[in-house]
């Protein structure tokens, strides 16, 4: 039976020019509201004129692909984006062409949720079915607390200690998914935990990160209110740790690295951030450990 992995990931756009079209993806097709695309452009153009999310996740599959290899496992990685190229389908579509019986499909995002990782998997649903895919497809949910995982976090985090303070973030869903029994925070909280031991830590804490553009209410507490009150305690430095996210993307380098930073220093503070995961041997032995877990599985 030939097997192959299938990598998915949001995606994001490689050139300014592309913005506008993205937008309007995520936002399914509807009209783009001139000033989030603007506002998008902006962000954009300070981290360099695109994201470096398809770059990184392409040498992620690369890096997957050898360890498998590694393993005596002869299983070709692919990668497919939710919202922007290669969609989902198209990488599906040429799956088929490829003769891929069973796809092992790995979210890049540890912790689950239906509001997210929920939509990948209903893309790659919705592909199998328009295309007639006979293949079968073996999900992975969650790998938020795989001890690889913990450990290439772990092994980024360690440079920057000892730090007075480590606040450990995830990107911030709308704050429903409470009420709908969605594990998604119980499951970030958990990452933190875990790498808060595996460090050794005394003082840490959690925060949701880059809230949607919306007036609906979103999972808190957000990070400024947390450097707000590091700054009345008289922390001068700290660490920030973002535990939902495995590789370099706007969320990150502009998020973390120019406006919190920027927000932090206004209050006399210093933020560190470690490295993200990207092509982490260790994290990349994480994915290869799932990855042949459900390979193997009858």
């Amino acid at each position: 039976m030939k097997q192959a992995v299938l990598l998915l990931a949001h995606g994001a756009p490689e050139r300014l020019e592309d913005v506008e079209s993205y937008v309007a993806i995520v936002r399914g097709g509807s009209l783009n509201d001139p000033r989030i695309t603007e506002e998008l452009k902006r962000r954009y153009a300070l981290i360099g004129g695109g994201s470096p999310l398809l770059s990184r996740t392409f040498a992620q599959a690369l890096a997957l692909e050898h360890a498998l290899q590694s393993r005596g496992l002869q299983a070709k990685v692919y990668v497919g984006m939710r919202n922007w190229h290669p969609f989902i389908r198209d990488v599906m579509a040429q799956m088929q062409t490829d003769g891929v019986e069973r796809i092992v499909a790995i979210c890049l995002a540890p912790q689950y949720s239906k509001r997210s990782i929920g939509l990948y998997f209903r893309k790659v649903q919705e592909a199998r079915q328009d295309l007639r895919i006979k293949a079968e497809i073996v999900w992975t949910k969650s790998f938020h607390r795989h001890p690889l995982l913990i450990e290439a976090f772990y092994e980024k985090l360690a440079p920057l200690l000892p730090v007075s303070k480590v606040l450990f973030t995830a990107h911030s869903l709308p704050a429903k998914i409470l009420e709908e029994a969605d594990p998604y925070d119980a499951e970030v909280r958990s990452t933190a935990e875990a790498v808060a031991e595996r460090a050794h830590l005394e003082s840490w804490e959690f925060a949701y990160q880059s809230q949607g553009m919306t007036e609906e209410k979103w999972l808190g507490p957000n990070v400024e209110s947390c450097i707000d009150r590091f700054a009345r305690d008289g922390v001068r430095e700290f660490a920030l740790v973002p535990i939902g996210f495995v590789s370099d993307h706007v969320e990150i380098l502009y998020d973390v690295d120019i406006l919190f930073r920027r927000y932090a220093l206004e209050r006399g503070i210093r933020l560190l951030r470690p490295e993200s995961l990207n092509d982490s041997p260790t994290f990349i032995s994480a994915l290869a450990a799932v990855a042949e877990e459900r390979l193997l599985a009858s």
